[in-house]
């Protein structure tokens, strides 16, 4: 039989179960069920003869007779559960005739272990709590197609344990994070998520029209400037995990809509914020990982060695490109190395790409640094005080992907606005596309700056991209519950 044919088969047979139920006066979708522990927890310190009360969603079945074995999950853990009609009484064991793989029950019994050790439950009483109307997925076929369990990810979490392991890391990760900033004297802050000027980070928003206001506002592509005002009004210390988002493509390691850590911290500087990165990397990986020696799609990566990289040197050794050189220059040597430029100029978006290129088969088994970023790379940081033609920064690549970006922040009101000005103008003037329809200064920050600023280190991570590493997952959308994905229709065409 088809598949789809046995599948609505199956479904008819369920709703006629429910009808059962119905006729039987049991409501199939139960309230509230009083439970004594967790089955992880009844498993931990399991001793025979206790009296038990799990709930959970049944997820195999093996009748013998006037007896029935039962396997039920909850969200930490499997148990097996042991119906026998003598036990349950004989109405009630009837009634077991209209119970699914994929139903949610509660049951009440006591504790004991089959002759194999299996730790299990002898039923007394039980409750169906939810009727599901459609099958799991079959155990030998599983739920393999990867668009299906992107789009369905219920399914996914019930059937692919490796997959809920990952979000529970992921969950973990992030409290971590907290933990760490906050025992370093950091607050957690938030900040707009709709602005009326995207800035903070080079991207494409998305566009949304407020109707009381009248006026046209953007999904943040970056809460930077904000946290910034924050320094500036005497917060020393904050983080935000933030959601951002940017209109741009999607790929293995780009969603249209991302988690971001960002934190500030005044009298710091890009040096500290390297060392608050290693900190805090080294630190999710022993206390949520248990190791600091990580495996990552083939690749090891040891966290005990930490290494830096001129990107300014590589510039010259792989393309024979200086800082000094002008746009011209470069867009001539990079197509004499065979790099596709669009138009007579280099964008910030293609030397980003370019560095990540460059850097990736350096990356080796650690983390890798990469500073002496050109200023042109980087309009709210720093210059190096020995050589202005770059800037007091870093970007962290781990399993060749960047992870974190970093710099020491530029504080100078005057010098801010001249970077401003600076690439308003590029984009007018060199047949750049622009991000936004009204490409403008932010003169509130500009503002805030002139009220002053202490120096300081600002960082960013990308949540997602971390966890990619600290959980060996091949794809963001790997680690992103519900990713952005095509219509179901279009990605069938």
């Amino acid at each position: 039989m088809p598949e789809d044919l046995r599948e609505n088969e199956l479904i008819k047979q369920k709703k006629a179960k429910l009808g059962n139920i119905i006729r039987d006066g049991v409501y199939p979708y139960g309230g509230k069920f009083e439970t004594t522990s967790t089955i992880k927890a009844l498993q931990s310190n399991f001793v025979e003869g206790r009296h038990a009360a799990l709930a959970g969603r049944i997820m195999a079945a093996r009748s013998h007779g006037k007896s029935s074995f039962y396997d039920i999950k909850d969200s930490t853990a499997k148990i097996q559960v042991y119906f026998k009609e003598d036990t349950v009484g004989a109405e009630p064991f009837k009634f077991l005739n209209n119970i699914d793989i994929g139903d949610f029950i509660g049951v009440k019994g006591e504790t004991f272990k089959t002759r194999t050790g299996e730790p299990t439950i002898v039923v007394r009483e039980f409750k169906i709590l939810a009727k599901s109307l459609r099958p799991l997925p079959e155990k030998w076929h599983g739920l393999k197609d990867v668009e299906t369990r992107y789009r369905q990810r219920y399914i996914d979490l019930i059937v692919n344990d490796e997959v809920r392991n990952v979000f529970i890391a992921r969950s973990k990760i992030v409290t971590e994070i907290r933990r760490f900033l906050d025992d370093k004297g950091f607050i957690e802050v938030e900040t707009p998520m709709m602005q009326a000027i995207p800035g903070g980070a080079a991207g494409k928003p998305f566009k949304t029209h407020h109707e009381a206001l009248g006026i046209d506002l953007y999904l943040r592509i970056a809460p930077e400037l904000y946290l910034k005002r924050l320094l500036v009004g005497g917060l020393d210390k904050v983080y935000e995990i933030n959601r951002n988002f940017r209109n741009e493509g999607i790929s293995i390691r780009h969603n249209p809509e991302f988690t971001m850590l960002e934190v500030y911290e005044a009298y710091s500087d890009c040096g500290g914020m390297m060392k608050l990165t290693e900190e805090l990397v080294t630190s999710l990986a022993k206390n949520v990982i248990g190791k600091t020696i990580l495996e990552y799609q083939g690749k090891t990566i040891d966290l005990s060695r930490w290494e830096k990289i001129s990107f300014a040197d590589l510039m010259k050794e792989q393309f024979d490109i200086t800082p000094a050189d002008k746009q011209e220059e470069w867009v001539k040597k990079l197509k004499k190395k065979g790099i596709e430029i669009d138009g007579d100029d280099v964008s910030r978006t293609q030397l980003i790409n370019i560095v990540g290129e460059l850097v990736e088969p350096k990356c080796g088994n650690h983390p890798v640094f990469v500073v002496d970023i050109f200023k042109e790379m980087c309009p709210l940081a720093k210059t190096k005080p020995d050589n202005p033609m770059l800037t007091d920064r870093f970007e962290l690549y781990m399993g060749g992907m960047e992870i974190a970006n970093a710099y020491s922040e530029l504080n100078d009101p005057i010098e801010q606005r001249a970077r401003f000005e600076e690439e308003l103008k590029d984009t007018k003037t060199k047949n750049r596309k622009p991000k936004t329809e009204n490409r403008t200064i932010d003169e509130d920050f500009v503002t805030a700056l002139e009220y002053g600023m202490p120096p300081a280190g600002g960082l960013g991570i990308g949540i997602d991209r971390l966890v990619m590493i600290l959980t060996n997952s091949a794809s963001i959308r790997d680690v992103i519950l519900f990713p952005q994905l095509k219509p179901e229709k279009a990605a069938k065409d």
